[in-house]
């Protein structure tokens, strides 16, 4: 499985860093194909911070949004339309050959990239496994299955769940009712740089290649 795609169940569950992470344990491209919120930072220029330089390519977004909303939203506000088909077209022209591409989603599963599709219509069409970046909070259970629910419901392939922040036993859980594997976890820290990451992907690179075999 070449194209991992990274998810949350909400907004601000640690996409960004799960997609660092994983990218550096499996020394893969990153992409994050459709980015909102441009003028506070992209998710691209902080993962290409913390990654290893000289191995990861970080692939430029195919769609850049200004506004801090759901894809959808900002582009209607910003006059951009977004094709998924142009996103597609990207893929196959970015990944090489034998080598793992990361892509960072918007959001959840169910967040509008157009009027007419999702998240998770685009996953399917780049015929993706996804990887789950969950955190503990108040309704994060329902939040977690119900998108392991609309997963299996599309019939997604899962290579399984990468929890953040805070350990609870929230998670064995999530893992046992989704029937979805854990990779890992990846704790809270107060400096997340360079070395943090590759420390992190060195404790996932064993159990995500496992899973990938």
């Amino acid at each position: 499985m070449n194209r991992i795609f990274i998810t949350g169940i909400g907004t601000g569950v640690g996409k960004t860093i799960v997609s660092a992470c994983v990218t550096a344990a499996l020394q893969a491209d990153y992409w994050k194909p459709v980015q909102s919120g441009s003028e506070e930072g992209t998710d691209t220029q902080t993962v290409r911070s913390l990654v290893p330089e000289g191995i990861t390519v970080c692939h430029q977004e195919a769609y850049v949004l200004k506004e801090p909303a759901s894809p959808h939203l900002a582009a209607r506000l910003e006059h951009v339309t977004i094709q998924t088909t142009e996103i597609i077209r990207q893929a196959n022209q970015i990944q090489p050959v034998n080598r793992p591409l990361v892509i960072e989603g918007a959001g959840g599963l169910l967040v509008p990239l157009t009027d007419d599709v999702l998240t998770l219509d685009l996953i399917k069409d780049l015929h993706a496994g996804v990887i789950i970046a969950a955190q503990n909070y108040l309704g994060s259970i329902n939040h977690s299955l119900l998108t392991a629910k609309v997963l299996q419901h599309a019939g997604v392939p899962v290579i399984g769940w990468i929890f953040g922040g805070d350990y609870h036993t929230n998670e064995e859980d999530v893992v046992r009712l989704s029937g979805y594997p854990m990779i890992g976890r990846i704790p809270f820290a107060q400096e997340v740089n360079r070395a943090f990451v590759q420390q992190q992907a060195q404790l996932l690179t064993a159990p995500l290649k496992a899973l990938l075999a």
